[in-house]
């Protein structure tokens, strides 16, 4: 689809929320039907007045946005102010800063802080969109980063590795896309309330996730075909 070449017909093309509306489908469904972010059904109605998709299979969360599975998610700023500041962004060659953001498009400096860094997370990773998509695959684990423990003194290693990690160690959680895209980032601890909004946050609802048996993972089938595996196992 064509899209403007000018700062001024962007701001003026996206004021429009039907021209945002109409540019994020051809973007996200390149066949451009509109499919559940969450079971991937085309069986959606599009809820005009309020913006809104709503899915007619049977799942909680019906309705949906078309932020939903995207950087853009979780956030009240509107798509008429995301879009140009897209255009902004990957169009300028020395970079924009959140100040030079928040005078262009009228939002606050600290929106604009905000905007860009999300932006910059998807030119990143070469994607606006969450892994895991179309019913991908998606492993999730933990990892301890320090010292080898078959390093340490005989002391050392009974200080600083328990059964739960390892003391003083930086925890490293990470989720891989089978054929895809990795996530990982540094986490304060490996509790519920910790991990599993990482993986909402990375992960499209709706995937297929694949974990140990930890506790903090307990959940979520609700968003995900969750699947656990257990390492005592063999």
């Amino acid at each position: 689809m064509e899209t403007p070449k000018t700062l001024q017909a962007a701001i003026q093309h996206f004021s429009d929320y039907e021209n945002c509306r109409k540019f994020m489908v051809a973007v996200r469904w390149l066949d451009e039907i509109v499919r559940c972010p969450r079971c991937n059904s085309d069986k959606v109605t599009y809820l005009a007045k309020a913006r809104l998709y709503r899915c007619y299979g049977d799942h909680p969360k019906q309705k949906f946005s078309l932020k939903v599975g995207t950087v853009f998610e979780d956030s009240p700023i509107a798509l008429e102010k995301w879009l140009p500041a897209v255009w902004l962004v990957v169009n300028c060659k020395n970079g924009i800063s959140s100040y030079e953001l928040h005078r262009a498009l009228g939002v606050t400096q600290k929106s604009a802080w905000f905007m860009l860094h999300r932006i910059r997370l998807a030119m990143q990773s070469k994607s606006f969109s969450k892994i895991g998509g179309n019913g991908g695959e998606v492993e999730a684990d933990e990892t301890f980063i320090g010292g080898k423990a078959r390093n340490m003194h005989l002391a050392q290693h009974k200080r600083r590795i328990t059964g739960t990690g390892g003391k003083d160690k930086s925890i490293v959680f990470g989720m891989l896309e089978r054929g895809g895209q990795v996530r990982a980032s540094v986490v304060p601890n490996l509790r519920l309330e910790t991990v599993q909004p990482e993986i909402k946050k990375h992960v499209q609802a709706g995937a297929a996730l694949y974990t140990d048996e930890w506790a903090a993972y307990r959940g979520l089938q609700s968003d995900y075909a969750h699947q656990v595996i257990d390492h005592a196992v063999k």
